[in-house]
């Protein structure tokens, strides 16, 4: 029993390197790097508390994860709405079983009570739930058929952009980032996220639960890493067709107004951070989401069709 309890004591913890999400798969990054995550001190003059290593993901993982993302749009987005509402749920499915961990993890990186981080879970799954819920409702809501003067039928619909770049929210770790990735992807998007810097495990975990669930591989891809060094090549890059800025209000070292304006060279639909100049912030993800995020990216396809008399 002594023995026992000695090798107990001096046991050595298991410290994960986290991977980046690209394709359906989980590669390290190709530069090599990694840099060090840390728990949300949580009382002052504290010693950081560390939690896991995290790829830093680079240029060429961007690249790497437009290509997966074009690769995976035409198929997700040809799947009925109906399909695609049910793999949705199914990742909700997955997540409702690793709450366990996402209470954790959103505690250590957000500083959070227990009962805090709880809510903030079961808030980001019912959020998730919700917007599964629209997929086979945006149609309807969203398109019809329009009165014209002539033999014809003349009817509109809502069709996805494509692949959409997105910076997620620094904070907000999980309930922000569901609340940045369901709406772009329920409609028929992909997406390649740049995930909070300080606080990605829940993506990271997020990311196993997509792995394990039926999204096809290449419909979400998340690169852990520096913003500032990422986003501009993907505001620039001519194979992303949207723009979610929402977490450029707080990451370090990135001008919101730059990448704009870099994305606006190829047209892209781009969704601002709420505020504007240097009083930009990040939304309150509690509040009610509308449909605003899933119609950012998306365009309305009208089509006339002769009608017999």
């Amino acid at each position: 029993m002594a023995t026992t309890t000695a090798s107990r004591s001096t046991r050595l913890d298991v410290r994960k390197t986290y991977k980046l999400y690209i394709g359906g798969k989980f590669p390290r990054s190709e530069s090599g790097r990694s840099y060090e995550v840390y728990a949300a001190p949580t009382r002052a003059g504290a010693a950081p508390r560390f939690l896991a290593n995290a790829s830093q993901g680079s240029r060429k993982d961007a690249r790497d994860a437009v290509v997966a993302a074009r690769a995976a749009q035409p198929g997700w987005a040809g799947a009925t709405a109906y399909n695609r509402g049910q793999v949705l749920y199914r990742v909700a499915e997955v997540m409702e079983g690793r709450r366990a961990q996402f209470v954790e993890e959103v505690r250590a990186g957000e500083g959070l009570s227990p009962s805090r981080a709880d809510s903030g879970v079961s808030q980001a799954i019912d959020r998730w739930v919700w917007y599964a819920g629209w997929s086979d409702k945006l149609p309807q809501v969203l398109g019809g058929l329009n009165p014209v003067a002539g033999p014809f039928f003349n009817i509109s619909a809502p069709e996805p952009s494509g692949v959409v770049a997105v910076l997620a929210p620094q904070a907000s770790s999980l309930l922000g980032l569901v609340s940045v990735i369901a709406p772009a992807i329920v409609s028929g998007n992909t997406v390649v996220v740049i995930t909070s810097k300080e606080r990605p495990l829940p993506a990271v975990t997020l990311a196993e639960c997509l792995a394990t669930s039926d999204v096809p591989g290449g419909v979400v891809n998340l690169i852990t890493g520096d913003a500032a060094e990422i986003a501009p090549w993907l505001a620039s890059h001519r194979d992303v067709n949207g723009l979610d800025l929402t977490g450029a209000a707080d990451a370090d070292g990135v001008d919101w107004g730059a990448l704009e304006a870099a994305a606006a060279d190829t047209v892209k639909r781009v969704i601002r951070p709420a505020g504007t100049g240097a009083e930009a912030v990040e939304p309150d993800f509690s509040d009610e989401p509308g449909l605003g995020r899933m119609t950012a990216f998306l365009e309305t396809k009208t089509v006339w069709h002769p009608k017999g008399r």
